[in-house]
């Protein structure tokens, strides 16, 4: 017989899922100002960097923060290659969408595609996790309800890259990034609740069992390592084109300098 096991949701760790989203889309959103160097050189490395920011933390770790926010009573396990498959369309939706956009913030179609872009890779990311999930049971979708979730992430994310692109300041980058992290958590809840547990075994207590499969517990561990990884990285990065940046202007007030 099928159940429809009802849900809820912890409210701390929804916060907490919000406000990883916020710092991520900030880091990226920072970082994405290196993407075109002088000369209009573009930096794929530094679009990367953004996009591991932008998706990798600010969307994947987020999604996984959220989903730990779950109350459902039944034994979930994860599928380690969808959840490796939605942290690579992550980043790499986010690395292209920002290249995208830096490369003529200025053009309306290049702005509108980026969104487009960033929206549907955050939504690729979402559904492939929850496809990643395993229990003893399925998910019944709405899909009005799929179909509102990726407008919800295309509409705010393109707000979020103009907002940051359009008007260069602190401020508008702050405002971008919770804007940004509006999107994700917007889109990521309201893609849950068009999913609903229906529970087709009495032994849904137990967590399912099989090669590549992390459970519930063990989540928050490979999210933290992977969060933390990613974090470490970008930070390093960003320390050392300080530096070359510092570096390069002593050289060049040293070269202005007339000699006595």
């Amino acid at each position: 017989m099928n159940l429809l096991m009802p849900a809820s949701y912890a409210p701390s760790l929804v916060a907490l899922s919000f406000v990883i989203a916020v710092v991520g889309a900030f880091v990226a959103l920072t970082a994405s100002a290196g993407i075109v160097r002088a000369g209009r050189r573009i930096s794929v490395f530094n679009a990367v960097t953004s996009g591991t920011a932008l998706g990798g933390i600010g969307v994947w770790a987020m999604h996984f923060v959220g989903m730990l926010s779950l109350r459902v009573d039944m034994a979930v396990s994860y599928a380690l290659p969808e959840t490796l498959v939605s942290l690579i369309a992550a980043v790499g939706c986010s690395a292209m969408a920002l290249l995208w956009v830096a490369r003529g913030p200025d053009s309306l179609a290049r702005m509108l595609g980026a969104g487009v872009l960033l929206g549907l890779g955050v939504s690729a990311m979402h559904y492939l996790g929850m496809a990643g999930m395993r229990f003893g049971g399925f998910l019944q979708w709405s899909w009005p309800l799929v179909a509102a979730s990726i407008v919800i992430a295309v509409l705010a994310a393109t707000a979020a890259l103009w907002l940051a692109f359009a008007v260069r300041s602190l401020q508008a980058r702050l405002l971008a990034s919770v804007l940004m992290a509006t999107a994700v958590c917007a889109m990521h809840y309201t893609g849950m609740e068009a999913g609903s547990f229906i529970c087709t075994t009495p032994a849904s207590l137990n967590f399912p069992q099989g090669d590549w499969l992390m459970t519930s517990l063990e989540l928050p561990l490979i999210v933290s390592i992977s969060a933390f990884g990613m974090a470490f990285v970008i930070f390093i990065d960003q320390m050392f084109q300080r530096l070359e940046h510092r570096h390069r202007a002593n050289r060049l007030a040293a070269a202005g300098t007339p000699r006595r």
